[in-house]
């Protein structure tokens, strides 16, 4: 009997194992070890980004026009004039068209795609100072909503907006309140637009090899797709099948409490 008792004790406590085991991020990580990563990790800017792009300067009125929206444009056919009246402070949204060109007041279009944030601001700036329009402008760029999409086997899925240069994977997960306990993570799917077409990026989050992955570092758009795992498509079968056999058998319990009534009458 004693022997009985602990074979099922056991057998309960290796099943209770693996689901456990299920759930368990980078199991191969081990104390101390040092993971690669992907060095200098920045987004950057792709076609149809919407940003804003504020130049600065010690003289506020000679940087105002570079910072206007399309009201600034009207005031005079030379914007650096005498002309220029200040007055318009809210700044302009704009957006990198297709070909990966963005429009600027004054100095025209400059090329921003696989550019960073750092970079496409010292391109701007050294044009500036370059034409001649502010000899000390200083240009801060930030996107205007930059956003990635967390969807399937989390707590709260949904877009979440993202305020800074990189996100990771992990971090996206945790914005969205975690995976559950349904959540596949050994196939975690990042759906990824590249020059017009889409691009798949399979995760494995048990494994440390996410550090060093393309997918591992998000950018604006992605969209993070986490699986159900088999155990979430077995008990939704089973709930179908449940609901479908009480409807069977509420049926026929009805059918037959109806011949029983005929059948006294």
């Amino acid at each position: 009997m004693r022997k009985i008792v602990l074979l099922v004790m056991t057998t309960v406590m290796l099943c209770a194992c693996h689901p456990w085991k299920r759930t368990i991020y980078m199991q191969d990580a081990e104390h101390s070890n040092a993971v690669s990563q992907m060095v200098d990790y920045q987004i950057r800017f792709k076609p149809l980004d919407r940003i804003t792009v504020v130049v600065s300067s010690k003289d506020p009125e000679l940087a105002a026009p570079f910072n206007a929206t399309s009201s600034y444009n009207s005031l005079s056919n030379n914007p650096l004039g005498s002309s220029y009246s200040g007055g318009v402070t809210s700044l302009q949204v704009r957006t990198i068209n297709k070909e990966g060109y963005l429009d600027m007041p004054i100095i025209g279009t400059i090329y921003c795609t696989g550019k960073t944030r750092q970079e496409l601001s010292d391109e701007i700036a050294k044009k500036i100072k370059d034409d001649g329009y502010i000899s000390d402008a200083i240009v801060n760029i930030q996107f205007a909503d930059m956003k990635i999409f967390v969807l399937g086997e989390v707590a709260r899925p949904g877009e979440f907006v993202i305020t800074r240069d990189h996100i990771s994977i992990l971090e996206a997960l945790a914005m969205a309140g975690d995976m559950t306990i349904y959540g596949n993570r050994s196939n975690v799917l990042i759906v990824r637009q590249c020059d017009g077409k889409e691009k798949f990026i399979k995760m494995n989050l048990l494994d440390t090899n996410i550090f060093s992955s393309e997918g591992y570092f998000l950018q604006q758009g992605d969209v993070v797709y986490v699986q159900p795992n088999k155990y979430k498509s077995a008990t939704a079968e089973i709930n179908q099948n449940r609901t479908f056999w009480l409807s069977i058998v509420s049926t026929l319990i009805s059918i037959a409490t109806l011949l029983v009534t005929i059948t006294k009458k």
